[in-house]
């Protein structure tokens, strides 16, 4: 069994123990063979050329690539354009501008074929399933010649009974796979108009205005977005297996806690049983807790033919608690529970799963109506940062690579991610891992911002993926909260297209749009929420007010913020808002140049070259001016593209980090900040800070201290600087706020101290102290000032303030010196300035290593240790190794 399938397997299905008469299981991932359709024809048109043409090309091929039209081997799971690229058929799709030359393989119907054996013992079982966990989208299923299926939704489990299909010896399963596009275009070219979508294909092969996603359940980002490429994929995505059982069936186990509290919880192991026929059996459930402790309950249960859920109710005294990071241990206990019948073990199954109790807190108070997260009691300050899907093609992610950025979040100090709703719900690895972790997971349902159909059948399909869904994942402890969609409402109520929409249309039909996406999201959603998940609370939209009112206010609910980049309002404008509750916002940077230089060669390093604006899916490629717009205003004229691409990670991180520490000094009126966005699913420009490769652009090291959890937050606005000392620590503590101002030449001009007590769980102002003051006559081109919270003596947050953006500033040659030498753990890189330096940062170039800091400012004579890991070549490290800082990076420094 692959990896894949065995997590598949215990996403939908609980395996039975052992014993003659339990479900068994055959992994059917292996042996499947692929070839274009003979049936269709490649639909759309392609500016880089026709795609009969291409495909012509392709079947002509000799020596480098087989006809197309003929069977080759396939990997499952996985999707056509993986396969075609493993047998060569293809160009690598991130390669330079390669994606418009691939478009035509989501034009074109695929089909998929898989011979396999089935024994006699087999045919003699009870019952014979096949189950695909994920079929991508429009697939027709046979077996043996014997239609079985037409699917239609990319995120639902399909279960087939076959034995009677089945024979013994070889079977012949077919999946054929049809375009999207080619399947909804024709259809919605005679309706008298379309529903607003979200981003319009940049090659061709659907007018503007006439998006075919919003029709279909499809991940959204696969049609194109404004970070990632247009893929739009075909395959079997997920796991395919056989599954063989006799009397009954274990069909989930779930272990719902009516009641968490510090000296007890209550929970109730609820099963659900497919049985042949009725009789009396005895369910028991095992638990084992974090500690090693034990407990066990049973009880005997009449099981009717057919459907059955049943529950034993458990209650453990004094539980070890789930904890989000930074609060406590993310403690998870194990469950077990058995069916016997006859004194046999008839079918069991397994659940790990943490014990907490998660709450949405919305009262009313002098700043409106609050947005904050309560587990176990206690008020968290959401930290974070929104999350993507990991890759164009998701069949190729592997557990590791899930894991990897879930660890770049906690060690980031992030306790929240945003699953956004316009990728896939993830492999019950991600959620394990989140579990394990201690990173609470926001999970949007998958729709992404686009206007959906009314019509009953598409509400119907919602409703049974939304059912498989919230039961495959409501165990995770991670998930505190559902959101119905990512900006419908708000898109209804403010974009533009949205508005020319409702205008154009007559109003009754502008009515039924209305009310259809009410009844999803308020309605049909919510309900599947609190029917199988009750302990976690359902949102209807992000951003929203849940329907009380407009989404994207201030005063209420969750708000995203893009006046600036979006708007090209000024970064200082991060400071105008303080919403309740801040889940999208963001600036662009482009990845490190080992990054960039996967993708592109030498001649392609200009913001403006073909390949560049390929590689920047903001405003259609415009997006890179849209960069330099900001990095002028903070810094200057960047002197080349190293430079150009180092200020894009520099705005980006200061600019983040200056919203973020806002917001975290304004609560408890706010009460989360989760940017936009963490990972990338290409390597490109956008608004991550972890890179494709997992590589840490300056936003993420940044994060690390602006999440951390105690932070000295300097604000400065009008001549005036507040200073605020930011804990998340559930227990007061005194410390000392330490200011000094130097000169930055070197020149220590002054240094006070203040006592301050730090409350629990809060920011508390500090400080407020004028420029005169702090300055006393010294040049404020000239000069920087360091905040340290000093605790027992020694600093636990530190920040430096400036006097103004950096390109008015007067900064000096700092004199940067290198060290790396043997730290008895591992290698450390030491950094030392002369002058004051601005905006360090240490590039290791193609050699992937972790830094313990990067991306910081050092003040006159100050160095810093870095610890480094991941090093196997001292001396090709030590050669690798450039150290730059922000006078380095422009033409000229304006005094």
């Amino acid at each position: 069994m692959t990896p894949r399938a065995s997590l598949a397997l215990a996403a939908w299905l609980v395996v039975g123990a052992a014993g003659a008469a339990t479900p068994t299981e055959r992994d059917l991932s292996v042996g499947w063979q692929f070839r274009l359709s003979h049936t269709a024809t490649p639909a759309g048109a392609n500016p880089a050329g026709e795609p009969s043409a291409q495909l012509k090309r392709l079947r002509q091929c000799t020596s480098s690539c087989e006809r197309l039209d003929e069977w080759q081997p396939a990997t499952v799971p996985g999707a056509i354009q993986t396969d075609l690229l493993a047998r060569k058929n293809i160009p690598d799709p991130f390669w330079r501008d390669n994606e418009a030359s691939l478009q035509w393989i989501g034009l074109s119907d695929w089909d998929y074929q898989l011979s396999f054996d089935v024994d006699a013992a087999t045919l003699r079982r009870g019952h014979v399933d096949l189950v695909f966990d994920g079929l991508d989208t429009f697939a027709e299923v046979s077996l043996n010649g014997k239609k079985l299926l037409s699917a239609d939704n990319m995120f639902r489990r399909w279960r087939l009974p076959v034995k009677s299909t089945l024979h013994a010896g070889s079977n012949t399963l077919t999946v054929h796979l049809q375009s999207p596009i080619a399947r909804v275009q024709p259809w919605l070219l005679t309706q008298p108009y379309a529903l607003p979508g979200e981003f319009d294909s940049s090659f061709g092969d659907e007018p503007k205005g006439k998006q075919t996603s919003n029709y279909v359940r499809k991940a959204n980002y696969q049609y194109g977005w404004d970070w990632g490429p247009r893929y739009v994929t075909l395959g079997i995505w997920r796991p395919v297996r056989l599954e063989s059982w006799d009397d009954l069936r274990v069909a989930d186990f779930h272990i719902a806690q009516t009641q968490v509290e510090a000296d007890v919880a209550k929970l109730d192991a609820q099963l659900d049983v497919r049985a042949d026929k009725a009789g009396a059996v005895t369910l028991k459930v095992e638990w084992t807790g974090p500690d090693g402790k034990t407990g066990s309950e049973q009880r005997e249960v009449a099981l009717k033919a057919g459907e059955n859920h049943v529950g034993v109710p458990l209650s453990i005294d004094h539980p070890q608690r789930w904890w989000p990071v930074g609060y406590g241990e993310p403690n998870l206990y194990r469950f077990h529970a058995s069916i016997e019948s006859g004194g046999s073990t008839v079918a069991g199954a397994d659940r790990e799963t943490g014990l907490r109790k998660v709450e949405l807190r919305r009262d009313k108070d002098q700043w409106g109506r609050g947005f904050a997260f309560v587990v176990n009691g206690v008020p968290v300050f959401a930290k974070g940062a929104n999350l993507i899907p990991y890759d164009a093609f998701p069949s190729r992610v592997s557990s590791e690579r899930l894991e990897a950025i879930l660890r770049s979040a906690k060690d980031a100090n992030m306790n929240m991610l945003r699953m956004w709703g316009g990728g896939t719900y993830q492999d019950d690895a991600f959620y394990a891992a989140a579990d394990r972790l201690g990173v609470m997971i926001w999970q949007d349902f998958m729709f992404g911002g686009a206007v959906t159909p009314y019509d009953d059948a598409f509400r119907e399909s919602t409703r049974i993926e939304a059912e498989e869904q919230v039961t495959r994942l409501r165990d995770h402890p991670s998930i505190v909260l559902w959101a119905g969609n990512n900006e419908v409402q708000t898109g209804w109520e403010e974009w533009p297209d949205r508005i020319d929409f409702q205008k154009f249309v007559n109003a009754d039909e502008v009515k039924k749009v209305e009310d259809g996406m009410r009844t999803i999201f308020d309605k049909t959603l919510r309900k599947v929420v609190s029917d199988l998940s009750p302990q976690v609370p359902y949102w209807a939209s992000s951003p929203s007010t849940d329907f009380d009112g407009p989404a994207n206010v201030e005063t209420d609910g969750d708000m995203h913020y893009w006046k600036v980049w979006s708007g090209s309002e000024p970064i200082s404008h991060y400071l105008d808002i303080t919403p309740r509750f801040q889940s999208e916002y963001g600036l662009q940077s482009f990845p490190v140049m080992a990054t960039i230089k996967a993708f592109a060669q030498p001649e392609d390093m200009q913001p403006e070259s073909k390949v560049m604006r390929a590689h920047q899916k903001f405003a259609n490629g415009d997006g890179n001016q849209r960069l330099l717009l900001y990095i002028r205003q903070e810094y200057g004229e960047p002197k080349d593209f190293p430079s150009f691409v180092y200020l894009s990670q520099v705005m980006q991180a200061e600019g983040i980090e200056l919203a973020a520490e806002h917001l975290r000094s304004a609560r408890p009126r706010n009460m989360g900040t989760l940017y936009w966005q963490l990972n990338d699913v290409w390597p490109g420009a956008s608004w991550a800070s972890v890179d494709y490769f997992n590589r840490w652009k300056a936003l993420q090291f940044h994060a690390k201290r602006f999440y951390a959890p105690v932070d000295v937050v300097p604000l400065r606005r009008d001549g005036k600087t507040d200073v605020f000392a930011v804990s998340d620590r559930t227990r007061d503590f005194d410390a000392v706020l330490r200011t000094r101002v130097y000169d930055m030449g070197g020149k220590l001009l002054r240094e006070t101290r203040l006592p301050v007590h730090a409350k629990a769980l809060s920011s508390t102002r500090a400080l407020t102290v004028d420029d005169a003051t702090l300055l006393k006559g010294a040049d404020p081109r000239k000069t920087v000032v360091a905040f340290d919270l000093l605790e027992n003596g020694k600093p636990a947050a530190h920040h430096l303030l400036y006097f103004g953006a950096a390109r008015t500033l007067a900064l000096p040659t700092p004199e940067l010196t290198t060290s790396l030498h043997d730290g008895g753990h591992g290698l450390v890189l030491t950094v030392s300035a002369k002058r004051l330096a601005r905006a360090v940062w240490v590039d290791t170039g193609d050699i992937d290593v972790r830094l313990s800091q990067n991306a910081f400012d050092l003040l006159p004579g100050e160095s810093i240790d870095i610890e480094i890991d991941g090093a196997t070549d001292t001396e090709a490290l030590r050669r690798a190794i450039t150290v730059r800082s922000l006078v380095d990076a422009l033409k000229e420094t304006t005094p």
